[in-house]
Formats: C-alpha cells, sequence, structure tokens
C-alpha cells in the first residue's frame, strides 16, 4: 500500500489547485441562459471614489446602445438575471424601464455588500421562455419606507412592499435624472400617512431625491412632513436647506437651475446632515419631532387639514411657503439613518455619468451539459470532500484490482497443483518432489500454490521425524496430529495474506456513503446562508447550489458501491482458496495416516523439495 500512497498524494495535490482554478474563473450559471455580461461595481479609489463600506444597496443598472447591443434579449427584458461574483447568487432586480427599440434599460439591482475592492455582477440573458423575474419589492431592503421612480402615468407608485401609493396624479417629466420623473408647476403631491412612514419622536430618517429647478425662487418646498413638529426640505434662493421644528441649515453653496442635483437628509442621534451631491453641505443639531401626518412633495403640509376629496383643489391655497416649480426624480425615503457611503453610492450609481458601473464584453455560453453546470456551481469545500473521496475510489480500485490478480494467479498455480497431486494418487507421497525436481511443477507453481507451500511443510515436517526415528519408523497419531497442526497454521497465516487490506475496502464502504452526506450537508447549509445574506429565496439562487451538495452525496455512492460488490466478490474468492486449503490438508492428512499405518515406507532420499 506504501508504493500507491505517496502517487495518490501526488494526484490530490495537482487534483487540488486545479479545482481553486476552476473556480476562481466564474462558471456559467444556467444552460438555458445563452449570453451574460460583465458588470464591475468598484466603489474603491480606482472607481467611484466613495469613502467606507456601503453595505446592502440598489444599484442602477443603466443600458443604452453604447454598452449593450440588445440583441438576443427578449423585448420586456424578462429573460434579464443578475447572478453575484460567485456565479451561483442570484440578485433581485426590478425594471423600470426596457425598450429594446429605443435601446434604452433602466434596472435596478440589488447588491447585497457594495463598498471595498471592485466585484463583478453578472448580466445574463437570452432565454426566451424565461418569466419575468424583476421585484422592486425584494430589489429595495425593508428599511426604505418609500421608493418613487416616476416611471408609470397617473399618480405616484411606491415600490417597496409598504405601497406608500401617492394619491395626487401629476405630469410626467421625459428625459429626468434617471428615466421619467415628476414634473411640478406649483401644484403638490400628498402621500397620505400610514404607520411605515411613520417617525418617531427622536427617531431616524432619510429623505433623498434628484431635483431640478427651474428658477432659484425664495422658499419652495420639495418635500414637508408634519405632525408633532414640522420637517421641511426645501430651495430658498437656489441653496437648498433643512428645517427640523424652527431650526434651519443652509447650505453654502446653490444649486444652479435647469440641471439635475442630488439632495439628502439624514436624521438621527440628534444629528440632521444635508447632502448636496454626496458631499455634507450643512448640519443641524436637532432631534426629529414626531412625524405622523401626510408627506408632501413640492408643497408644505396644509396649515388645516384637508380631507381627500378636496386635498388637490385647494392645497395650493392652504399651504405655507411657496411651491416648488421644476422637476424630481427618485425619491426615496428611509426609516433609517443612512450613512454617508450610501448617499454617495446613489450618487456615483444615478448619476448621467456613473463613476461605480462599468461595462465588460458580452460573452456566449459553451454549451456545457447540466452536468457540467453542476460540477462548475461546487464551491471549494466540496471539491475537498470529493477530492477525498477520489483518493478513496483510486485506493479502492488499486486494492481490488490488485487482490483479483493475487486470487487469480493462486487459484491458477492451485488448480495446476491439485491436477499433480490427484495424477500422482496411489504414488508415495514424496513423489510430487520428485516431479518440482524434474521440472514438471513449474516454478510459477512453487512460488504462487498455496497448496503447494502446505505440501512442502507436511512434506519436511514427515522428513524431519523419519530422521529422528529411521527411515523405516512409522508416524503414530500424535506425529500425524502435529503434522497437521504445522498445516493448519500455514492455512491460517495464507488466510491472512489474503485479507490483509480488505479492511480499506469494508472502511470505503462504510466510510464514503457518510463523507459525501457530510459534503452535502455542508454545502446545504452555505447555500441557505449565502441566500439569506443575499435576500432571495427563489429557486433559481438555491437549486444551483444544492446539486452541487447533493453531488457530494452521489460520489460518496459512486465511491461505495463498486467497493461493495468488489469485495464481496474477493471475499468468495479467498473463501474458495480457504476452503481448498482445508480439504487439501484433510486429504493429506488422511494419506498420511493410511500410508504410514498400513504400509510404511520411507521417502525417496533424491525427492528434497526444491522451492
Amino acid at each position: 500500500m506504501q508504493r500507491y500512497l505517496i502517487p495518490l498524494l501526488l494526484l490530490l495535490g495537482a487534483f487540488l489547485p486545479a479545482a481553486a482554478h476552476a473556480q476562481s474563473e466564474t462558471a456559467w450559471w444556467q444552460a438555458e441562459w445563452q449570453y451574460r455580461k460583465p458588470i464591475t461595481l468598484d466603489a474603491g479609489t480606482g472607481g467611484a471614489g466613495i469613502a467606507g463600506p456601503v453595505g446592502r444597496a440598489p444599484v442602477l443598472v443603466r443600458l443604452h446602445a453604447g454598452n449593450f447591443a440588445f440583441d438576443g434579449v427578449n423585448a420586456d427584458g424578462s429573460d434579464l438575471r443578475f447572478v453575484g461574483a460567485d456565479g451561483r447568487t442570484v440578485l433581485n432586480h426590478q425594471v423600470e424601464q426596457f425598450d429594446a427599440d429605443l435601446g434604452l434599460a433602466l434596472v435596478w439591482v440589488d447588491v447585497p455588500q457594495l463598498g471595498g475592492a471592485a466585484q463583478t455582477v453578472w448580466m445574463y440573458y437570452g432565454n426566451a421562455v424565461a418569466p419575468a423575474a424583476g421585484n422592486g419589492q425584494l430589489a429595495f431592503d425593508p428599511d426604505y419606507a418609500l421608493v418613487y421612480h416616476f416611471a408609470e402615468d397617473g399618480a405616484p407608485r411606491d415600490t417597496t412592499a409598504y405601497g406608500n401609493h401617492a394619491r395626487d396624479a401629476r405630469e410626467r417629466a421625459e428625459g429626468a435624472a434617471i428615466g421619467r420623473g415628476l414634473r411640478l408647476q406649483g401644484e403638490g403631491v400628498a402621500i397620505p400617512a400610514s404607520p411605515s412612514l411613520a417617525v418617531a419622536a427622536g427617531g431616524a430618517l432619510t429623505v433623498s431625491a434628484w431635483v431640478r429647478p427651474e428658477a432659484a425662487g425664495p422658499e419652495q418646498t420639495l418635500f414637508a412632513r408634519r405632525g408633532g413638529g414640522a420637517f421641511v426640505l426645501g430651495l430658498d434662493g437656489g441653496l437648498p436647506f433643512v428645517q427640523v421644528g424652527e431650526a434651519r441649515a443652509v447650505a453654502q453653496r446653490a444649486i444652479a437651475p435647469e440641471g439635475w442635483s442630488h439632495l439628502a437628509v439624514v436624521a438621527g442621534d440628534g444629528q440632521v446632515a444635508l447632502y448636496v451631491d454626496g458631499a455634507e453641505s450643512a448640519r443641524l443639531e436637532a432631534a426629529l419631532p414626531a412625524l405622523d401626518g401626510d408627506a408632501w412633495i413640492g408643497v408644505d403640509a396644509p396649515a388645516v387639514p384637508v380631507d381627500a376629496a378636496t386635498a388637490d383643489a385647494g392645497a395650493a391655497a392652504a399651504v405655507r411657503g411657496n411651491p416648488f416649480v421644476g422637476a424630481i426624480d427618485e425619491l426615496r425615503v428611509s426609516r433609517i439613518a443612512r450613512p454617508q457611503a450610501a448617499i454617495q453610492a446613489d450618487v456615483a450609481s444615478q448619476g448621467p455619468e456613473s463613476r461605480l458601473v462599468a461595462f465588460g464584453e458580452d460573452e456566449q455560453s459553451a454549451g456545457v451539459s447540466h452536468f457540467g453546470y453542476i460540477l462548475q456551481a461546487m464551491p471549494v469545500d466540496a471539491w475537498v470532500v470529493v477530492a477525498v473521496l477520489a483518493l478513496m475510489l483510486l485506493a479502492s480500485w488499486a486494492i481490488m484490482i490488485a487482490k483479483s490478480r493475487y486470487y487469480g494467479a493462486i487459484a491458477k498455480a492451485n488448480a495446476a497443483f491439485a491436477r499433480h497431486y490427484h495424477e500422482a494418487a496411489g504414488a508415495p507421497l514424496g513423489a510430487l518432489g520428485e516431479l518440482a525436481e524434474q521440472g514438471r511443477i513449474g516454478r510459477d507453481v512453487q512460488d504462487t500454490s498455496t497448496l503447494w507451500r502446505l505440501y512442502r511443510i507436511a512434506l519436511d515436517e514427515v522428513r524431519g521425524r523419519q530422521s529422528r526415528v529411521g527411515a523405516g519408523g512409522r508416524l503414530g497419531a500424535a506425529s500425524i496430529a502435529a503434522i497437521r497442526a504445522s498445516m493448519d497454521a500455514e492455512v491460517v497465516r495464507e488466510s491472512e495474506r489474503m485479507s490483509r487490506r480488505m479492511n480499506w475496502l469494508s472502511t470505503t464502504i462504510e466510510g464514503a456513503p457518510y463523507i459525501g452526506l457530510f459534503g452535502t450537508v455542508i454545502g446545504i447549509m452555505l447555500v441557505f446562508a449565502v441566500a439569506a445574506m443575499a435576500g432571495a429565496v427563489d429557486i433559481n439562487s438555491v437549486a444551483p447550489g444544492m446539486a452541487a451538495a447533493l453531488l457530494c452525496t452521489a460520489a460518496g455512492l459512486g465511491v461505495a458501491i463498486p467497493a461493495l460488490f468488489g469485495y464481496n466478490w474477493l471475499v468468495a474468492r479467498s473463501e474458495a482458496i480457504a476452503a481448498d486449503m482445508a480439504v487439501f490438508v484433510d486429504e493429506f492428512t488422511a494419506r498420511l495416516a493410511e500410508e504410514y499405518d498400513e504400509a510404511p515406507a520411507p521417502f525417496a532420499p533424491a525427492a528434497a523439495v526444491q522451492v
């Protein structure tokens, strides 16, 4: 076995780096998708230059004729799928707009961890029968209480699962910061109060939007909420400001009319920060009051409550301050205080020239089989389990092949010796020694046959006793019993030699399925852990990993089943050889007793056995 150990270890050493290299190249996700495009997200200094980790973030993927050909993709983008850098985790996404004829698409992709080193997200397409999988309720994390894309006509609709849809329908602005926006000409949009929008006193809040004022008017309200106090985001002569109660913080730099700017207010822990295009422009030390009333876009909240039936008609006369005139796009309200890195990521991702997102060349599937996709989906830990099972497979097959050849050689030699032995029936027992000297019993029989070794041991025992008592002496029952004991001892030794390393086969039979099952359990644990971290629980996100995990169990069974059949076959052959030896011992001792009890005759002195 030692001579097999070093080659097997060398084979394993070559196998593991190859597996690791296979893992380093992102495997094709599923065979049904014909094309994919790599999308690099670089939040570091080489890309967006965001300071600090962002965490989970919705990233805008803006497709146009300059970075995507729109060939081979479904007309409505229903076959789009986004897969993480590991090649297995399906990322949630929402299609805001997709027009293959115009060559324009806006897709929001939920990235589980943004920031730090650059990462690659794979966009798959080219499956004519794929159902639409985009879902805004999953693409934005649960801390978003309201997200308006303004892509639909009518009243703005909330993308999140909270369903905080606006009450009023307003005109849309084409060619906004991202896609379509909301055009306001002095009228406001009311958002009914709801538990998901309510903010407790001293609570946290983040409001962000892209704005484009038509003119730098005084005291223009962009977003307002009231309840136990006031919260207003607005523009005063082009200067962004945030007001909490009676306290106000004003940015030092005005935003340009007729241009898009990103404004964000982050409140929490007694601090209110105002960001303009991702940079902090003002800060206010104030805690939020309780905000449980309606929210308003483009106007301040009415001084006197207005019911739903009259809100649209009377809002302009009942508001405080001045209404906003211009356009708003991508309004978001969060129930937490978002970090500055998240605000910077929004600006970098959603701006007209994204510094966060870079596109690579499209790739086409090479037509890998389904089993090949399972192999490609296997993680490194599964490859380690498969490598261990491969070692066990090689060792078991090496043992089975070696034992099969060994047992075959013994059976063949025993058959040749048995033929000579029975041909010499009636002749003195020492006659076979003369045949060996004459070369009629070959060296292969003498070297391999277990029956020959038994015969030689018995013959040596007989000659030894005759040399002590004389050539014509009889052998008593005690002497014959002693000779039989020597032959029985050789039978035991031969049985031990034949069973050597058979315990490796039994270990493989019993252990390989458990090793494969261990790999399956670890793989399933990792699949569910990654799915939970990514927020993806659909079949496409877990199926490849589950199949790869189950492959470990299949590999364990594939190692154990041949070993089981081989072990049973080898045991049967070993038992047959042992039975032949037992029968020979019985026959020889019977003939020995018969020959020396009735007509004792000396063995020919020249018949010394040569081994």
